[in-house]
């Protein structure tokens, strides 16, 4: 395969995965289980939901390691185990994408507040990181993903990049709108978002989850008109509404097809899902960018 920043850099529009968690919850993920051990206890129903990914026209297959650093996999008193499920979450996807699909090593929030609001050192959490970062020697890239802390978004950036130099990092944040414009939870603007990652060594900066569709070519254009690196989008399939007990997303297959074009005018290099998108999300993507 050609490397991932060589085709970015030329011009191609990718198309990443989508939803995981929901994709578990839909494969039996039970209330309270850590989602990562799923990697160690079910590696079939990984690889199962990876190549329905793969089989849709995902180009980039992300990794069930959301929660698996160290930090925040000590929720679940598992954080000794941190190394052997990252490692084993990314040798799945590897042999699932047999040479079709980049595998994405992702690296989510530590569920950590840095001190002086919280009791975590930075040192403490850059350790986490670089334990998890350690054990993706494998994945083809890795993501940096749903952070809202900048400064813990750049501890991970950092931590990958020590660990993984050869490999490219691409970092995206979760942005609210507000009347000044979008914000993360913690403050942080588009721009200071770029700016921040940018300095961590990011190669690929963007936004997942938090938003639909409509709101997240907003923000990609808002990433457009502040950078020209590569822009990775990840939409949730519109604001979660409870149907009859369950958990339901509004905006479906067809509605990602129809703003699709909207997406890559906006500037989106990357265009994949978050929450409650599914392998028919995907699909539809990949038909309007072929």
């Amino acid at each position: 395969m050609k490397l991932l920043l060589d085709r970015l850099q030329a011009g191609e529009i990718l198309v990443g995965d989508g939803a995981i968690g929901s994709m578990l919850i839909a494969h039996g993920l039970e209330p309270g289980q850590c989602p990562d051990m799923i990697t160690l206890e079910e590696p079939d129903v990984i690889a199962a939901i990876g190549r329905e990914y793969l089989e849709a026209g995902a180009e980039l297959l992300t990794t069930n390691t959301f929660g698996a650093s160290p930090a925040k996999l000590a929720d679940y008193g598992l954080d000794d185990r941190a190394e052997e499920i990252n490692r084993n979450a990314v040798a799945i996807l590897r042999e699932v994408a047999a040479g079709e699909a980049y595998v994405s090593a992702s690296c989510g929030p530590s569920g950590r507040i840095l001190e002086p609001y919280g009791d975590t050192s930075e040192e403490e959490l850059y350790a986490s990181f670089e334990r998890q970062m350690s054990a993706v020697t494998d994945a083809d890239v890795i993501c940096v993903e749903t952070m809202s802390d900048l400064r813990e978004a750049a501890l991970a950036v950092r931590a990958a990049k020590a660990m993984q130099p050869d490999k490219p990092v691409m970092a995206t944040m979760t942005f609210d709108e507000t009347p000044r414009g979008f914000f993360t939870i913690m403050g942080t603007s588009v721009t200071d978002a770029i700016a921040g990652l940018l300095e961590a060594g990011a190669d690929v900066v963007g936004s997942n989850c938090g938003n639909g569709l409509e709101k997240m070519i907003e923000i990609a254009g808002e990433f457009r008109a502040a950078t020209s690196s590569p822009v990775l989008i990840q939409s949730n399939a519109g604001q979660p509404v409870l149907v009859k007990g369950a958990v339901h997303y509004q905006e479906g297959p067809d509605f990602f097809a129809e703003h699709t074009p909207d997406m890559i005018a906006a500037g989106a290099s990357i265009i994949g899902g978050c929450c409650g998108t599914t392998p028919d999300h995907i699909r539809a993507v990949r038909k309007v960018i072929q």
